[in-house]
């Protein structure tokens, strides 16, 4: 200071407006530090127990970002606030805010919410008590009858055991999906047909949305993009002249590279009143094993029967069949109006063992049969999380069975549940192969949708073995590819081979396949194909209609529900594109899905995909949304444009 005073005043001013510079650079660092991400983790407790809890969803207050624990309850989640504030939330629990301010791991306790243990059925004793379990059930629906403050009872009173219930864990990382090689661009003049079998299934989507909803993206292969654009309906006109489909095309550029084309298919099933709908032969094929404890599993699968109970007739009939260790008949055929019989059928319900799943298969296709109603819906309606390890189990071990199962008129339509141990392989392929759809359950809300809103499309086929079979003209495209589909592609002959299948469609159904193409005159495109001259062979010279404006020619196939045998529909499309903003609001909605589709997959076609773009797009074309399930994707995307971010900035550091 001494020294300070005996400065010349001139270099006082600059020895101060050194100091004032550096506290000025000092501050604005630190704020610039604060607002970059840093990563905040730690491990999440059961307070009581002192057991990590896995499941528990992890989200910073004021924003979309979340995250969940994984099986050993960490969590690891990136944020720019200084102090940001966290809620800890798990079913069961009492949810805890924390403030985070340091970068040191954040260790959780979460205390369990109290349970009356006078209305759980304690088995350990032998004493039976009230069979539901209070006090957490959701107040929306019944469909968390058995929740988790049983489940934390569950070990903390030696010898007890609880019937129905068990602690949260999850398995968060043995879920299976069938691994998708993505179509490439296809030259037309060595390939002009493209053929694959049609796919009303959903589950793709919802099940994405489960993973976007915890906080992070889905494994690649869970993305299947025709499951995606098809979990919308679009406003299709409806066939006429007594035709069970009808067929739509557009055209226009394609949003992620406007040099190439982007191709609509569009087939519309007829619609039929429910009071018109054949009489319906129905088997509930229920997974009462012991992976179906959780409280979105079994729990789930009883509100989400009991929806599709209510929509029963007189004329209908309903069995059920469980399989756990064995499979059993749990209530036979019994008529739709007696809805309290079934209904408490299916509340009796509980869960516990092994699974075997062919065993269960076998005795429903035998129950459907022997109730078998000629010219009616004759279908097993199964809910299981495909988790089977008991008798016939594998992929191939299914395929098989059904395979030979469905020959016999009866389809098999499959709803899957629950997390962490999900077989998606197992139950696309239970439903391929069974003349029926596949639909995910991860709510209540998304049970409505599959079985009330949309029964007749779930469950009545208009239309079987659908086929559809696309001819390039080389004239005009130089390239081409298929958007998904790649579990359902057919080579060429079986088109016109009325023994191999195709896919079915029920009432009222949409279906949309997009084709991204090249056309002709596009100079040094990066995915027109290129090979090198054969060595052994002459290249002849391709004869083109160069005459023809037609651009391609688009054909399906399709049999009565009763049928065997095919008839044939096509209709060509003129190389006529309309500018994309005056395409159909269902056009570039479904080309928004696609983008989104082709970013959460890491498609190495993505081209200029962003999610900025796709979702303006689906703003701008949301149209008539009663349901709210576009307005729910455009929430969706936004959530995953988050954690993408979030993720490449914890991977880069930033």
């Amino acid at each position: 200071m001494e020294f300070f005073q005996k400065l010349h005043p001139l270099q006082k001013f600059n020895h101060m407006k050194t100091y004032i510079y550096l506290t000025a650079l000092f501050i604005g660092l630190t704020a610039f530090s604060s607002r970059s991400p840093r990563n905040l983790s730690g491990t999440v407790y059961d307070a009581d127990l002192k057991t990590p809890l896995a499941g528990v969803s992890v989200s910073i207050q004021g924003t979309t970002i979340r995250t969940t624990t994984d099986k050993k309850g960490k969590y690891s989640i990136a944020s720019a606030q200084a102090k940001p504030t966290l809620l800890f939330n798990l079913r069961g629990y009492a949810d805890q805010l924390v403030k985070i301010g340091g970068s040191k791991p954040a260790d959780i306790y979460l205390k369990p919410l109290s349970a009356n243990l006078n209305e759980i059925m304690v088995v350990g004793y032998g004493a039976s008590q009230k069979k539901s379990i209070a006090g957490i059930a959701s107040s929306r629906s019944s469909t968390f009858a058995y929740s988790s403050p049983a489940a934390q009872l569950q070990g903390r009173v030696p010898g007890m055991i609880i019937k129905g219930v068990r602690p949260l864990t999850g398995q968060l990382d043995e879920e299976s999906y069938k691994g998708i090689n993505e179509n490439r661009f296809t030259d037309p003049k060595t390939t002009p047909l493209s053929t694959f079998a049609v796919d009303v299934d959903a589950a793709s989507y919802s099940n994405v949305r489960r993973f976007i909803n915890n906080g992070s993206l889905p494994p690649k292969n869970a993305v299947r993009m025709e499951e995606m654009i098809n979990y919308f309906q679009y406003d299709l006109p409806a066939p006429v002249n007594g035709d069970p489909v009808a067929i739509h095309t557009e055209l226009s550029s394609a949003p992620w590279n406007p040099q190439h084309r982007l191709l609509r298919i569009g087939l519309k099933a007829k619609s039929i009143k429910t009071d018109k709908l054949p009489a319906s032969n129905f088997v509930f094929l229920i997974d009462v094993s012991g992976s179906m404890l959780d409280y979105n599993k079994l729990p789930l699968v009883k509100s989400a029967i009991k929806l599709l109970v209510d929509q029963l007739r007189e004329g209908d009939h309903v069995a059920i069949v469980t399989y756990a260790g064995n499979a059993g008949l749990k209530l036979p055929s019994t008529p739709g109006n007696q809805k309290m019989k079934i209904k408490d059928a299916i509340e009796s319900l509980d869960a516990g063992g092994s699974t075997a799943g062919g065993a269960g298969i076998k005795l429903a296709y035998r129950i459907a049969r022997e109730n078998y109603i000629k010219g009616g819906n004759n279908r097993i309606v199964m809910a299981t999380d495909g988790d089977f390890n008991v008798g016939a189990y594998s992929d191939d071990d299914m395929e098989q069975i059904i395979t030979k199962e469905s020959k016999s008129g009866v389809s098999l339509s499959v709803l899957g549940f629950g997390m962490g141990n999900l077989k998606d392989s197992k139950m696309e392929i239970l439903a391929d192969k069974g003349h029926g759809n596949y639909a995910y359950i991860d709510n209540i809300a998304e049970a409505r949708k599959s079985i009330v809103t949309e029964f007749g499309a779930t469950l009545f086929t208009v239309a079987k073995d659908v086929k559809l079979q696309i001819e390039f003209n080389p004239a005009k495209v130089q390239g081409y590819r298929l958007l998904g589909y790649e579990n359902r592609l057919l080579e060429k002959e079986d088109f016109n081979d009325d023994q191999k299948m195709g896919g079915d469609m029920g009432v009222g159904h949409t279906v949309t396949a997009l084709y991204e193409i090249i056309p002709a005159g596009i100079i040094n495109d990066s995915f027109a194909n290129s090979v090198d001259p054969l060595k052994y062979q002459k290249a002849t010279q391709n004869q083109f209609l160069n005459t023809s404006d037609e651009m391609v020619t688009v054909k399906f196939r399709y049999k009565s529900p009763d049928g065997n045998k095919s008839k044939m529909k096509q209709v060509a499309l003129r190389d006529q594109p309309i500018a994309f903003l005056k395409t159909s609001n269902d056009f570039r909605f479904s080309s928004a899905v696609a983008e989104f589709g082709l970013l959460l997959s890491g498609s190495a076609f993505k081209q200029q995909a962003d999610y900025n773009s796709l979702i303006t797009r689906a703003k701008a074309a949301k149209g008539f949304d009663n349901e709210g399930y576009r307005t729910e994707f455009i929430s969706m995307a936004e959530s995953a444009r988050l954690i993408s971010k979030s993720s490449q900035n914890a991977d880069t550091g930033k």
